[in-house]
C-alpha cells in the first residue's frame, strides 16, 4: 500500500490500533495548544489527574478569546493560566501577543509533526504540513498527561488544485467553493489532502486559510504537503531548521478525489447563518453594508492585512460604514506598523482591534439591530456575532475591503483597480518577549486560583434505567454556540454551575430551569436533536454544562465528531436515530424510558426506548467504540482514569 501525507504521518505516530478507515487508533500527539476560552477547563481536568509534569514535546497556552477582560474573571483565570504554565512547563502566550492558531502557525508548528489543540480551528497549522486536529480540552489534558489521543482512522479525500487563481479570487474563495460542493454535515471522519500543480501558487498563509476553515466542513483535519513553499516560510520565521519535505508517496491511494480548476473560481460569500450557505458575490452587489471586520485566525496574516490596506490606502471610509481590523499577531501588527500600513487604515477610517479572536467569538463589536456585517471569519452562525438579527456574511480580505469602499456588497472585479500582488517577506518580524518559555526550576510554584474557579464536574456512573423527559427538541445544524454562548458568557468558562445558566440561551433559555426541575424529581433529562448535531467550535462545555444539569443521552439524527468526543468524555450517551422519522413522532416534554440503557451500552449496537407519554417504541444506534463504552459506563473519561489509577 503506498501511502498518501495523512497516513504517513499518523503511521509513524501510531501506538495502538490498526490502519483501517472506521477502526479505533490511538496516536502519539507532539504538541498541543489551548486557548484560554476552553485552556482552564483542560488544565483543572489535566491536574485532577494528578500527573508531575507534561508528557508531550511541545506545549503552549494561550490567551487569545477572552482579553477584554470584562470583570474579574476573566483575569484571574489569565493568571491561573499562568501560573500552570510555569508549574508544568508550558509555553504561554500573553494576552495581546495574538491569536492562537496565527502565532502557532508562525513561531512553533513543525511539518511532519502532530498537534492536538482544544480548539476546532487547530487544523490552520496543516498549512505547514502538520496533522493538526481539534478536540475537547480533557482530551487535550489526556495528551498532556502522556495518553494517545484516539479517533477513527480516516478516510482521505485528495483535492487536487489545477489551473491558476484569477485575479481578485483569493484562497477563502476555495474553500468557500469546496463547502459549496461539500457541505457542512456528512463529512465526519474525513481528512482533506490538498495536492496538484496550482499548490505551488499557494503561500503558506494561504494554505492556512483554506485549512482553518475545513473545520466548517466537519473534517477531522486538513493538510497540505511541506515543500519549498514551506521553507521559504518557515526561514522567513527563522525556524528553517525544522522543516522537513513531506508528500504522498508516488501512486498513493486515496478514498475519493476532487479536481479544483482554479482558473474557473470567482469571488464568493457565505451567507446568513452558515459558511455553508454559499453565493457569488456579483449575485448579491448592492446590499447595504453596515459593518465590515477584518481578521480572525481565518484571514489576518501580513499578506492578508497587506491586501487591504493597498485597496483602501488614500480613500475615505463611507459614513454609514463602521470598519475594524484586528491584525492575528503582534508580528503582524508591528510589520504594519513598520512599514506605514498602519496608518494608512487609520487615515481611511479603520478601528484598530487588539490581536486576538474578538469579534470573531462575539467579543466586542457586535453589530446594529438587523444590520449587515462583512467579516473575514470563519462562522456566522445566528447570533454569534453578539446580536440576534444580524445578517453576518463571510468573505475574503479583498471582498470585505471592497464592501466597506462602497458601503455596498461588491465585487472586487467591479471596482476598477489592478488587485494587490503581496508577497511574502524575506524575513518577518521576530520578538518573541510576549511568549513566556517554560522554567523547569519552579515546578513547586502555587497555582493561583480565583474565586470564579472551580472544579470539573464528576458524574456518576451509568445506572441500569433512565427514565426522564425531553427537556428540548431542536432542529439542524445546531452549533456549539447555540448550546453554550461565547461572548460576555465566556467569563464563566470555568465555573460550570454558573455557566451551565446559559444552557441554549439564545434557543430557550428555560432550558436550564427544566433540567433542574427533572434533577430534583429523580428524572434524567435528554435533547432531541436533527442533522450535524454539535457542529462548530470545540468547547466542551457544550457537553459538561448539559452533563451538570442532568442531561444523560442526546438522541439526534447526526452528531459532530467533536461534540460526539466530549458528551461521551463528561458521561452523556450520543444516540442515533435508526430511523431519522422517529425524530418527528417526538415531542419536548415527552416522557422516555431507557431500561437497560446500562447492559446496552455496554453490549449492543441498537436499543429500543419506550416514549411513555405516546405509548410507542422508536429504535436508537449505539456506535460505540469499546473504550466508548467503557468511558459511558464508568460515567466519563476522567472517572475511567481515576477508576485505572487505583488499579
Amino acid at each position: 500500500m503506498r501511502l498518501n501525507i495523512v497516513q504517513r504521518i499518523i503511521k509513524t505516530h501510531l501506538l495502538e490500533g490498526e490502519m483501517k478507515a472506521g477502526e479505533i487508533v490511538g496516536i502519539k500527539i507532539d504538541q498541543t495548544l489551548t486557548q484560554d476560552a476552553t485552556g482552564t477547563m483542560a488544565y483543572l481536568e489535566f491536574e485532577a489527574m494528578n500527573i508531575p509534569e507534561i508528557k508531550t514535546e511541545l506545549s503552549v497556552s494561550y490567551v487569545d478569546h477572552n482579553t477584554s477582560q470584562t470583570g474579574f474573571e476573566n483575569a484571574d483565570d489569565h493568571k491561573y493560566l499562568q501560573t500552570i504554565a510555569e508549574k508544568y512547563g508550558i509555553y504561554y502566550s500573553r494576552a495581546g501577543n495574538g491569536i492562537c492558531h496565527q502565532i502557532h502557525l508562525e513561531r512553533f508548528g513543525l511539518p511532519g509533526k502532530t498537534l492536538l489543540g482544544s480548539d476546532s480551528h487547530t487544523p490552520t497549522c496543516g498549512g505547514i504540513g502538520m496533522m493538526a486536529i481539534g478536540a475537547g480540552g480533557l482530551d487535550v489534558a489526556c495528551v498532556l498527561a502522556g495518553l494517545p489521543f484516539y479517533f477513527a482512522f480516516p478516510k482521505v479525500l485528495k483535492v487536487n488544485l489545477t489551473g491558476k487563481l484569477p485575479q481578485w479570487v483569493s484562497s477563502k474563495d476555495i474553500i468557500l467553493y469546496l463547502l459549496e460542493l461539500l457541505s457542512t454535515k456528512g463529512n465526519v471522519d474525513w481528512v482533506i489532502e490538498y495536492d496538484g500543480r496550482a499548490i505551488k501558487t499557494l503561500s503558506v498563509p494561504e494554505r492556512a486559510t483554506i485549512t482553518n476553515m475545513g473545520a466548517e466542513l466537519g473534517v477531522v483535519s486538513s493538510i497540505f504537503p511541506s515543500d519549498e513553499i514551506t521553507y521559504t516560510f518557515l526561514k522567513a520565521q527563522g525556524r528553517e531548521q525544522g522543516w522537513t519535505e513531506l508528500k504522498a508517496e508516488s501512486d498513493a491511494e486515496y478514498d475519493r478525489i476532487i479536481d479544483i480548476d482554479l482558473s474557473t473560481l470567482e469571488p464568493r460569500l457565505a451567507t446568513p447563518h452558515s459558511p455553508g450557505n454559499i453565493n457569488l458575490v456579483k449575485n448579491l452587489q448592492g446590499t447595504k453594508v453596515d459593518q465590515v471586520c477584518v481578521g480572525s485566525c481565518t484571514n489576518s496574516s501580513y499578506k492578508d492585512l497587506m491586501a487591504v490596506v493597498r485597496m483602501v490606502k488614500g480613500r475615505r471610509l463611507p459614513s454609514n460604514v463602521s470598519f475594524a481590523v484586528a491584525p492575528g499577531s503582534k508580528q503582524v501588527l508591528r510589520m504594519l506598523s513598520d512599514n506605514g500600513a498602519l496608518t494608512d487604515l487609520i487615515d481611511f477610517g479603520a478601528r484598530i482591534m487588539e490581536s486576538a479572536c474578538g469579534f470573531c467569538i462575539g467579543n466586542g463589536l457586535a453589530p446594529a439591530t438587523d444590520s449587515v456585517s462583512i467579516r473575514t471569519n470563519n462562522r456566522n452562525f445566528r447570533g454569534r456575532s453578539g446580536t440576534l438579527s444580524a445578517n453576518v456574511y463571510l468573505a475574503s480580505p479583498e471582498t470585505a475591503a471592497a464592501c466597506a469602499i462602497t458601503g455596498v456588497i461588491t465585487d472586487p472585479r467591479n471596482l476598477g483597480i489592478e488587485p494587490p500582488e503581496i508577497s511574502i517577506p524575506e524575513k518577518f518580524y521576530i520578538d518573541d518577549k510576549m511568549i513566556i518559555p517554560p522554567d523547569r526550576r519552579k515546578k513547586d510554584l502555587k497555582i493561583y486560583r480565583g474565586p470564579n474557579i472551580g472544579n470539573p464536574p464528576i458524574s456518576e456512573p451509568l445506572t441500569q434505567d433512565l427514565i426522564g423527559e425531553v427537556a428540548i427538541k431542536v432542529g439542524d445544524k445546531i452549533s456549539t454556540d447555540h448550546i453554550m454562548p461565547a461572548g460576555i458568557r465566556l467569563k464563566y468558562r470555568s465555573n460550570i454551575p454558573k455557566y451551565a445558566e446559559f444552557v441554549f440561551e439564545s434557543v430557550d433559555s428555560t432550558f436550564p430551569e427544566r433540567c433542574l426541575a427533572n434533577k430534583r424529581q429523580g428524572k434524567a433529562s435528554f435533547i432531541i436533536a436533527g442533522l450535524s448535531y454539535g457542529q462548530g467550535s470545540s468547547r466542551e462545555h457544550a457537553a459538561i454544562c448539559p452533563a451538570y444539569l442532568g442531561v444523560k443521552a442526546v438522541i439526534a439524527k447526526s452528531i459532530e465528531r467533536i461534540h460526539w468526543a466530549n458528551l461521551i468524555n463528561f458521561g452523556v450517551i450520543p444516540l442515533i436515530f435508526a430511523d431519522v422519522t422517529d425524530y418527528d413522532k417526538i415531542k419536548q416534554s415527552d416522557e422516555l424510558s431507557l431500561l437497560g440503557i446500562d447492559r446496552a451500552v455496554k453490549e449492543n449496537n441498537t436499543f429500543v426506548i419506550r416514549n411513555l407519554s405516546k405509548d410507542t417504541d422508536f429504535a436508537v444506534k449505539l456506535n460505540l467504540s469499546e473504550r466508548e463504552r467503557e468511558i459511558l459506563l464508568t460515567g466519563g473519561l476522567l472517572n475511567l482514569i481515576g477508576k485505572k489509577a487505583k488499579g
